[in-house]
């Protein structure tokens, strides 16, 4: 595989978003899509919509059977998805199709089994195709994620890891300094799903990992008002939303597609607003 240019590495759009809102007092809001629920068209859509109401980028789930840390409102999609015959080859075509039009950049948030099956040159090579800036694969363990780090770091690419409130020291420092693009926090011990209250100890875990890292570091799991997302800004580099966007995603499936943007538009621009 060719190296990109420097100047046109995949990873310089997720960074230049960074730099623009350390320069304009904003944090990063990164909701959380699945790729194909209710369909193809609708996620290019919602993921211009996310855009347009205030985003920093977007995490688009790659729907898998045997997910590892979803909720059961994520699993329901991705069942949902893979019921209507969703592929990866839709889900890259979906990303094509929204970087073709978004400006923000956008990971793909998938299982490495996917990645293993494809063979990684493959699917590196397919992902650069479709204008993604990286990826965030949460069950790559860090002693078997040599070969995936080496070609994304060879094709620009960001590997986003993830540490968890029960990942010891040693491993959460080491894990932040593999990490490129930014780091996720993940703020609960469990699956993802939105909850009312933030955890104790989240302030000073992000304040640690501050230390052990040039990232950023976005925090994620549990998030789903402005209240928690203004809270969680006010220490983090940015907010992962995924749950409660999807659930209302779903919900709003429904209604004519107009609505279903404008809905999902007003929630989006409500946590941006607490960002700043």
């Amino acid at each position: 595989m060719t190296p990109p240019s420097m100047t046109s590495r995949p990873i310089d759009k997720l960074e230049a978003m960074f730099a623009a809102n350390r320069a304009a007092g904003r944090k990063a809001l990164a909701p959380f899509v699945t790729a194909g629920d209710p369909d193809a068209d609708t996620t290019v859509a919602v993921i211009e919509a996310l855009h347009q109401r205030g985003a920093s980028l977007c995490e688009l789930g790659v729907p898998y059977s045997d997910p590892i840390a979803d909720g059961p409102v994520i699993q329901a999609s991705y069942t949902r998805a893979l019921g209507k015959g969703l592929t990866l080859a839709g889900v890259f075509d979906i990303a094509t199709r929204a970087s073709a039009t978004c400006a923000m950049p956008i990971l793909a948030m998938a299982s490495y089994s996917l990645v293993f099956r494809r063979g990684i040159d493959r699917f590196v090579a397919d992902a650069l195709g479709a204008g993604l800036a990286g990826f965030v694969v949460p069950d790559l363990p860090l002693e078997e994620s040599d070969d995936f780090d080496a070609a994304c770091r060879n094709a620009g690419l960001a590997l986003v890891r993830l540490v968890t409130p029960t990942t010891p020291p040693e491993r959460a420092e080491a894990i932040a300094r593999k990490s490129t693009g930014f780091l996720y926090c993940v703020s609960v011990a469990g699956v993802t799903g939105a909850r009312t209250d933030l955890p104790p100890g989240l302030v000073d875990r992000v304040q640690w990992l501050r230390t052990k890292t040039d990232v950023p570091i976005l925090v994620g799991f549990g998030i789903s008002s402005p209240e928690q997302v203004k809270a969680v800004a006010a220490v983090a580099d940015g907010v992962i939303v995924g749950s409660a966007l999807v659930r209302r995603i779903a919900e709003a499936s429904g209604q004519p597609h107009d609505a279903l943007l404008a809905d999902v538009g007003r929630y989006v621009a409500e946590l941006a607003v607490a960002t700043r």
